[in-house]
């Protein structure tokens, strides 16, 4: 596998993860994943209903043969709660895996920093391989390295605001720092943002609402995959110095030597 992006042992070829939520349709979140190209879903297990064994949810809804699935804690507001739904997304999907959100205030929906910390401490020390989800805070982002989270995954503006990155100076700063896989996570709108970011240099994007709100979910989805593509290649490839002054693309060009 050609510049695979590893996460806890793990390889894969896409550096697009998606989330499940806000779908208008189970069909349309279907096929909006499959044209993404990811290869990691995140998944709220503590909004599942799983007290009717009838009744569908979205872990009915893929092959997880041919996806990683990510739990996520969404919904808890204290570590302790955090804790308790990593542990029962563990029983549930059989996965190590989770992705830590510590949210105590719906109405900015922002992580809480300590909150987050003493989760990943314990779920880390619990066998969890932990992508935890944190404000651009690169003191943090450090920390919780130090602590062998598998990720750090800092927003790029409020979840779901759709006002794309308004961190990238301390995401960058995180990026030089850190020696776990940065994911930008939350904010992103469109595939320009995602483009931003992996062209910094973050290893990969996590997309739910710009992809579940679009008037095309599948075209969106698509169009984040050839976006985060593009970011990455333009990364590898290098860009050029910034210049305060202008320099000709054609050194030479009109000087008369006559």
């Amino acid at each position: 596998m050609e510049d695979p992006l590893v996460i806890a042992g793990k390889e894969f070829s896409s550096r697009l993860m998606v989330g499940t939520g806000r779908h208008r349709t189970m069909q349309e979140m279907i096929d909006s994943v499959r044209a993404s190209g990811t290869q990691i879903i995140t998944v709220a297990i503590g909004r599942l209903n799983l007290q009717d064994i009838n009744e569908k949810t979205i872990l009915d809804y893929f092959n997880w043969d041919n996806y990683t699935i990510l739990p996520n804690t969404a919904g808890s507001k204290t570590s302790e709660e955090a804790v308790l739904t990593a542990r029962l997304a563990r029983e549930v999907t059989g996965s190590s895996w989770i992705k830590l959100e510590v949210i105590p205030d719906i109405s900015h929906l922002l992580p809480d920093p300590i909150g987050t910390y003493d989760a990943a401490r314990e779920l880390v020390d619990d066998g969890f391989d932990v992508l935890p989800y944190i404000h651009a805070d690169p003191v943090l982002a450090h920390r919780l390295a130090e602590l062998g989270c598998a990720t750090v995954m800092p927003l790029g503006s409020t979840i779901g605001s759709g006002q794309g990155i308004l961190t990238m100076e301390e995401i960058e700063m995180i990026i030089s720092d850190v020696e776990v896989p940065v994911v930008v996570d939350a904010g992103l709108a469109v595939p320009s943002d995602a483009s931003k970011a992996l062209e910094a240099g973050a290893d990969a994007v996590l997309v739910n609402t710009a992809i579940a709100q679009a008037n095309d979910p599948v075209a969106m989805g698509e169009s984040f995959k050839l976006g985060v593509a593009a970011g990455r290649k333009a990364f590898l490839a290098g860009r050029i110095d910034r210049r305060k002054s202008a320099i000709s693309s054609s050194p030479g060009a009109g000087v008369n030597s006559g």
